[in-house]
């Protein structure tokens, strides 16, 4: 019998190849809470699209499943491989092979980090949009995951950001779809279908994503408010100004209370203010020009007064900074208080207070506790359920779930379906629908080795 090992150390090296027992446990999950880790059988770390491409036929030829990974810093066990499977790791395909200044562009290698993209877009003064709060994600995540962030409400989120990709199918054929062009209108579109996939349709090999120049001046206004529903019905407001925010993010005093405690941030509001706010609001302008920003800070703390906040606290430079970077650590600061799951529905904007209030009345029955944050600007609502016992904060899960879709939203707005959320989407989905995503899966991987479990191949 042929020796699937020696097959595979025969495409990427025997140094590049790790098997069974010495994988490190690390390879075995994402940062998904109710997924535990699961051993795959072998972990490979491809050089080039070629090997990826000969990796895929000998997985095929073998019935092997194939788990593509990058940082697995998501939230959906869409890394988290099948037992026995294998786990194909960028680590050595991590190069950014070109920063295209005239084209406002650059080529990565789906292992590069969104912190090394940015450093080297940076240094010629530009800046890849996509942030979705941790910088060691790597791009190729970002594209499996159409990962958002919070400068989404400006910039648009993953799949508006790549223009072009290079992708390996299970056949082991390798594609490119797109290019350094802003508009196509030939054929299918398989840059977007392959976006947002979770790696259950092709293995991205390059991707080709804008950059955009980088402002040098901002400012962050922290507005409180005596209600969750103050916060929101400003946020139209704000969006309808022309002032351009790249950041509208809504904190429940909970969650501020947290993030404070848990990174020993000071932001400098009055204690009579603070008693009395039930939630803030965080938004950051941006310019070129600094007496234009300090024009626009000034008619937004206004506007945001005039509707109802307590104040408006200015924060620049450093502050700015540390008040961001604690919103991108929400989820960390929730792991440590020992969160039990973390959602993200997404719904129309103005469908938020209503997803909210009616969340809370849902958590009083199920005898939960649901605190969270948000992207204001674009109605992706992230929230922290905590609920240990499982039958329930499942029964409490389907019906947010399901409220968010009454409302007109979806499961996930970033974070993806992946294996937690499979059996939700199953049941809440429009059959047909499922079944027209599985014979896409179909076409694009017959044999079905690839990422199995998450949609469309759940079953």
């Amino acid at each position: 019998m042929f020796d699937v090992s020696a097959c595979f150390a025969g495409i990427v090296g025997e140094d590049h190849l790790v098997v069974g027992a010495r994988i490190p446990q690390e390879y075995g999950h994402d940062e998904a809470l109710t997924a535990p880790p699961i051993a795959p059988g072998y972990v490979a770390r491809p050089a080039t699209a070629q090997e990826v491409s000969d990796l895929l036929v000998a997985a095929t030829r073998f019935d092997v499943p194939v788990t593509p990974r990058g940082s697995a810093t998501g939230l959906s066990g869409a890394a988290r491989p099948v037992a026995g499977g294998l786990v194909l790791s960028f680590e050595r395909m991590k190069a950014v092979l070109e920063v295209d200044t005239e084209n406002h562009v650059a080529v990565v290698q789906p292992g590069v980090t969104l912190a090394e993209l940015d450093q080297e877009a940076g240094a010629v003064g530009l800046r890849y949009t996509v942030y979705p709060g941790e910088l060691s994600a790597t791009v190729g995540g970002n594209v499996g995951t159409n990962a958002g962030g919070m400068r989404a409400v400006k910039y648009g989120v993953t799949r508006h950001n790549v223009l072009g990709l290079e992708a390996v199918l299970a056949s082991g054929e390798i594609i490119r779809t797109g290019g350094r062009i802003s508009k196509v209108s030939t054929g299918y579109d398989l840059t977007q279908l392959i976006i947002g996939s979770e790696g259950s349709l092709a293995v991205v090999t390059e991707v080709i994503v804008k950059l955009y120049p980088r402002l040098v001046h901002g400012a962050t206004v922290l507005a409180p408010f005596e209600t969750v529903e103050g916060v929101l019905e400003v946020v139209p407001a704000i969006v309808a100004s022309g002032l351009s925010p790249s950041i509208v993010e809504y904190i429940d005093d909970r969650t501020l209370d947290a993030i404070s405690a848990f990174l020993e941030l000071d932001l400098g509001i009055a204690e009579k203010v603070r008693a009395s706010a039930a939630a803030f609001l965080m938004v950051a302008l941006e310019s070129r020009d600094k007496d234009r920003l300090d024009v626009d800070v000034e008619e937004l703390a206004g506007l945001v007064v005039d509707r109802g906040a307590l104040d408006a606290y200015v924060l620049q430079g450093s502050a700015a900074r540390t008040l961001v970077e604690a919103r991108e650590k929400s989820f960390w600061t929730a792991k440590a208080v020992g969160v039990d799951d973390i959602i993200d529905v997404v719904v129309p904007r103005s469908q938020m207070p209503a997803l909210l209030r009616r969340t809370q009345a849902l958590a009083e029955t199920y005898h939960a506790t649901v605190a969270g944050c948000g992207h204001a600007g674009d109605g992706n609502v992230h929230l922290g359920v905590f609920c240990p016992d499982d039958d329930q904060r499942r029964k409490l899960l389907s019906d947010v779930f399901a409220l968010g879709l009454e409302l007109g939203g979806a499961l996930s707005g970033e974070h993806g379906v992946g294996q937690t959320r499979a059996d939700h989407y199953l049941e809440l989905e429009d059959p047909a629908k499922i079944a027209l995503m599985r014979r896409i899966k179909a076409a694009f991987d017959p044999a079905g080795i690839l990422n199995p479990g998450i949609l469309p191949a759940a079953v």
